[in-house]
């Protein structure tokens, strides 16, 4: 009868975790992102909060890799196509003329890229999300190439690993 009890326990809890994201602790990626990004690069780790920068790097860049929730219904609307990435594109524009922004392939997560520029210094932003689970990978550099470099390789290199399948 335990045993019973037990299985229907553990039974019962797999659709609580089933949804949103694989890795819940960025301290787990930490090595793969630094690898990632090259030589150079100082890493400070948190379960919710990696960033890394390299004072040596062309640009100078930072990087931040950042664990959260986002419950307002955008992942909905984007899934369900009524929220497009021209229409995102546009709402990033509305707040930054040169603002970019272009679709990124993270199945079964949806996801976009923003760059832009901030001063005298570039960013770009990634998206991520997930059963309401939210990943941003936000970097800043010296040029927005550099910026976009940084999102583009962890985005490909180590959101997967964070999204799952």
């Amino acid at each position: 009868m335990r045993s019973l009890l037990a299985a229907l326990l553990c039974l019962s809890a797999a659709p609580a975790c089933a949804g949103g994201f694989a890795l819940r602790d960025l301290t787990a990626v930490a090595d793969e992102a630094g690898a990632a990004l090259g030589r150079g690069y100082a890493a400070r780790a948190a379960p919710e909060r990696l960033t890394l920068m390299c004072t040596t790097c062309d640009g100078a860049p930072m990087v931040d890799l950042l664990l959260g929730r986002q419950a307002d219904g955008t992942e909905e609307r984007v899934r369900a196509g009524r929220t497009s990435m021209a229409q995102l594109e546009s709402l990033c524009r509305a707040r930054s003329p040169d603002c970019r922004l272009s679709a990124l392939s993270v199945a079964p997560a949806v996801g976009w890229v923003t760059s832009y520029s901030i001063g005298s210094s570039a960013g770009a932003t990634a998206v991520v999300l997930r059963d309401s689970d939210l990943l941003t990978i936000r970097a800043l550099a010296g040029s927005r190439e550099v910026a976009a470099r940084q999102v583009e390789i962890l985005a490909r290199k180590v959101a997967p690993r964070i999204v799952g399948r």
